[in-house]
């Protein structure tokens, strides 16, 4: 067994990392949860227009960039920053379940991915990837976003992926007035998050989730 292979365990098709108990998308229905929580959370489509730049926080199998491919009908930058890449073949057991909803899309994220970080398109979306703790790439990146998927582990087991340094960078890497949408509603994520300037609110979630997160940048008055 490689190192890539050991990092993992299989629920069918998901993928649970092994180092964090988690899996990389929701049992019950992974494409859902996405829409409803990063594109809906972020209103998305709505705000989209030509340049329109997304972050993320853990790009895992790819499966937010190709929802949000889906629903791009303009060029759109996307910059994702991961830790623990996936292989190609990882990634393609793990979209497996969407290839009837994102058969495009897929094929466009498999051709194009490589765990090294060269960048590649799903359509009109623009994919960087940047490898590396978070802790040193997002703080290293001058870019900024106007909408962030704040998608990493579970806060409880991943803690360092939610301290408070990495909220104040993810405000820092945003445009005025732009968003953000996680599926978490941990007390500490929100007052990490509203210590970063974030007006955060508590939403809906998806599924079994009761509450998630979205919040917007406060603006200078």
């Amino acid at each position: 067994m490689t190192d890539d292979e050991s990092r993992l365990d299989w629920r069918g098709a998901v993928p649970v990392a092994r180092a964090f108990d988690d899996p990389y998308y929701s049992l019950d229905d992974g494409l859902a949860e996405t829409r409803h929580v990063f594109l809906t959370g972020n209103d998305l489509p709505t705000r989209l227009r030509p340049g329109f730049h997304v972050a993320e926080l853990g790009f895992g199998t790819g499966l937010n960039a190709m929802a949000l491919a889906a629903i791009c009908e303009m060029p759109v930058h996307l910059t994702s920053f991961e830790a623990f890449p996936l292989t190609r073949d990882q990634i393609a057991r793990a979209t497996l379940p969407w290839q009837a909803q994102l058969g495009p899309q897929r094929a466009a994220l498999l051709d194009g991915y490589d765990p090294t970080g060269t960048p590649f398109a799903i359509g009109p979306l623009r994919v960087e990837l940047r490898i590396g703790l978070v802790a040193e790439t997002l703080p290293a990146w001058e870019g900024s976003a106007e909408a962030w998927f704040l998608d990493g582990f579970a806060p409880a087991r991943n803690p360092e992926m939610w301290r408070e340094e990495i909220m104040a960078e993810v405000a820092r890497h945003t445009a005025p007035g732009g968003s953000f949408a996680t599926y978490t509603s941990a007390g500490a994520v929100r007052r990490a998050l509203t210590a970063a300037g974030f007006a955060v609110r508590k939403v809906p979630g998806h599924g079994r989730k009761r509450e998630m997160s979205v919040g917007r940048l406060a603006t200078p008055s």
